[in-house]
């Protein structure tokens, strides 16, 4: 069990042995600079995917020895506590963490609350069931703020200690931008998913909302709930889908949608994101400007609207047993079982016609690029920050993908590609591609300036 004092580590040695180490917690004012000085860089998910299964044994020690050494001072675990995989496939031997509002046989699933302290799950949910059958290997649980809502976990942000990881997903995020996995499971009903990726400096996916199967995983709108990935890069997130058995579309040509004007976003976002968009034109991308930011305001009010209604009902009765004890929570459901039935009829009732809004405009433009947060992670570990650039796509089903922008040594800030429903692979496809344009990968690209984010 991973606390804020101890760790508990088991060791896969080969494939059958596992021993137990210790470790105590370090000083959590460490520089987040030093965090990695003296331990070997992870492999990124491709690199894993190329590996022999010997590399993949020594790179899961690398994982493990990781997490001793970065644990005590961020924070994103829950438990750390590996088990073996159920079958072979293109992730075996590889390692991963799941949010601890999934189900997991024998791990502990205790939702980020102290209410269900020291629970441990009976099953796995499909999700985990589906990865382990694949080879996969479960580290553990990751930290989630309290059943998914606003209060928030102790993880802290990789990319600087003194910074939220963003919520709810902030352990997943966290671990992934560590280098303690190459890839981890969220959840996202609002931005849980999207936003932490963008601040901690990673990639997070937001599949069509009901393509990967939720079951075992703790509800909070079933209307919203969506299962996410992180991964370090777009070409991973790729990677990982294809490795799950998904289908990926050969190449194709298409405008790329830009919002424009953007959003309402902080002062740094709007120069980093008009710079990216130069360099994308540059590499020859053919760009169209798309006019959505009042439309997308709405969708994200209905969004709340049927967070409020269902999550209340979906908690009502555990908010009968513990009242306040459910902290913020607990007036989320007293807000939301006052809330008049016509409302929420209302909200669903919009949020279909921006779907069919969106539908057109996905026509001209089949991915759209926007920002993936209104800008860095705020300071302080109080405030998990501002979910408006997400909750649109949550709504809306579509899916979404937040990859990081090349932003020299500040704080991470982050892109984001949606397409329609059903169009994973082609917004995947897409950021794999702006991620070639971005690292100077593509031919002619070389000559632009890039600065790639620095290393903790």
């Amino acid at each position: 069990m991973v606390t804020q004092a101890s760790t508990h580590v088991h060791h896969i040695v080969g494939s059958t042995n596992i021993n137990r180490r210790t470790f105590v917690a370090a000083s959590v004012a460490a520089a987040a600079t030093s965090f990695a000085a003296d331990l070997p860089r992870p492999l990124t998910l491709t690199q894993w995917l190329k590996a022999s299964p010997e590399a993949r044994r020594r790179a899961l020690q690398t994982c493990l020895d990781r997490i001793k050494e970065l644990e005590p001072t961020i924070h994103a675990w829950v438990q750390v506590l590996p088990q073996q995989p159920h079958g072979r496939g293109k992730l075996s031997g590889i390692p991963f963490g799941v949010k601890d509002i999934f189900e997991t046989r024998g791990l502990a699933t205790e939702y980020g609350s102290p209410i269900y302290k020291g629970r441990i799950g009976t099953f796995d949910a499909t999700i985990v069931r589906n990865l382990r059958e694949r080879g996969a290997i479960l580290l553990g649980k990751t930290q989630t703020t309290a059943f998914s809502y606003r209060t928030p976990a102790p993880t802290r942000n990789p990319r600087d200690l003194q910074h939220t990881p963003g919520g709810s997903s902030s352990g997943s995020a966290a671990a992934v931008a560590a280098g303690m996995m190459p890839f981890a499971v969220g959840e996202q009903t609002i931005c849980s998913t999207l936003w932490p990726a963008s601040y901690c400096g990673v990639t997070g996916f937001k599949p069509t909302f009901g393509l990967v199967p939720t079951s075992g995983m703790l509800p909070f709108a079933k209307s919203m709930d969506t299962v996410g990935f992180f991964t370090d890069t777009p070409n991973d997130m790729l990677a990982l889908w294809d490795a799950m058995g998904y289908s990926l579309r050969s190449p194709e040509d298409f405008p790329l949608g830009v919002c424009d004007p953007l959003p309402d976003v902080e002062p740094s976002m709007s120069p980093a994101f008009q710079d990216t968009v130069l360099r994308l034109r540059g590499a020859g991308l053919v760009l169209r400007p798309v006019d959505i930011a009042a439309m997308l305001a709405s969708p994200a009010e209905a969004n709340q609207t049927v967070l409020f209604y269902e999550g209340a009902r979906f908690h009502e009765e555990r908010y009968r047993q513990y009242g306040d004890r459910l902290g913020v929570l607990a007036d989320l459901v007293r807000d939301g079982l006052r809330m008049p039935i016509k409302q929420y009829q209302d909200a669903t009732r919009y949020i279909a016609e921006c779907r069919i809004q969106m539908t057109e405009i996905y026509r001209l433009t089949p991915v759209i690029l926007v920002p993936a947060a209104t800008g860095p992670a705020p300071l302080g570990l109080t405030d998990t920050g501002d979910w408006r650039m997400n909750s649109p796509w949550t709504a809306l089903g579509t899916p979404a993908i937040s990859m990081p922008m090349p932003v020299g040594a500040s704080l991470p800030l982050g892109l984001q590609l949606t397409a329609n429903r059903g169009e994973d692979a082609r917004v995947l496809k897409m950021a794999a591609r702006m991620q070639m344009v971005l690292d100077g990968a593509i031919p002619g690209t070389a000559s632009l300036p890039v600065h790639p984010i620095a290393p903790f």
